[in-house]
């Protein structure tokens, strides 16, 4: 029997907790989960790969079966032939979020018709979490250790003070 590979891209600028929720569900489904921060020309990001790596690391070291992987400069597709992955594993917090990720899965289906799309449901308590609103409240003094590891949270206060 053939191993069930997964690719789970994002930006992850940053990790959120909700990410985190998605890989440990993911993780579940597949026997090789591979996280990959990605690149997307149309946000300014705040944290390096590296960084971003380090974060999640941190987070997943207990799940054998994930590793974190650069895609820096990659599509996604094409980074998931390369790691064998058969699934691309995208989230989504709300209804909002259908259409956008619908269109990335339909783009990613007539790049590479071998590669499925599995969509995970945000739990209702990361549902109003993005990468983006934990960078703005944080930017403005908020609170954001309950959305965010502690070790994210601390480093995203610290860059922002720096702008």
């Amino acid at each position: 029997m053939s191993q069930r590979v997964g690719l789970y891209a994002g930006s992850f600028d940053p990790i959120t907790n909700g990410h985190l929720d998605i890989i440990r569900r993911a993780s579940k489904l597949f026997d090789k989960l591979y996280v990959a921060p990605m690149t997307n020309t149309s946000k300014k990001y705040l944290f390096s790969y590296q960084e971003k790596k380090a974060f999640i690391e941190a987070e997943i070291e207990d799940l054998s079966n994930v590793s974190v992987v650069d895609g820096k400069s990659e599509l996604s597709t094409n980074l998931a032939r390369q790691l064998g992955a058969g699934f691309m594993v995208r989230s989504m917090r709300n209804p909002d979020d259908f259409g956008y990720e619908s269109g990335v899965a339909s783009i990613n289906k007539v790049l590479d018709k071998n590669i499925e799309t599995i969509f995970l449901l945000a739990n209702d308590q990361y549902a109003t979490i993005s990468s983006s609103m934990m960078k703005e409240v944080a930017r403005f003094g908020g609170d954001i250790s309950e959305f965010v590891p502690q070790a994210v949270a601390l480093e995203l206060i610290k860059k922002l003070r720096k702008e």
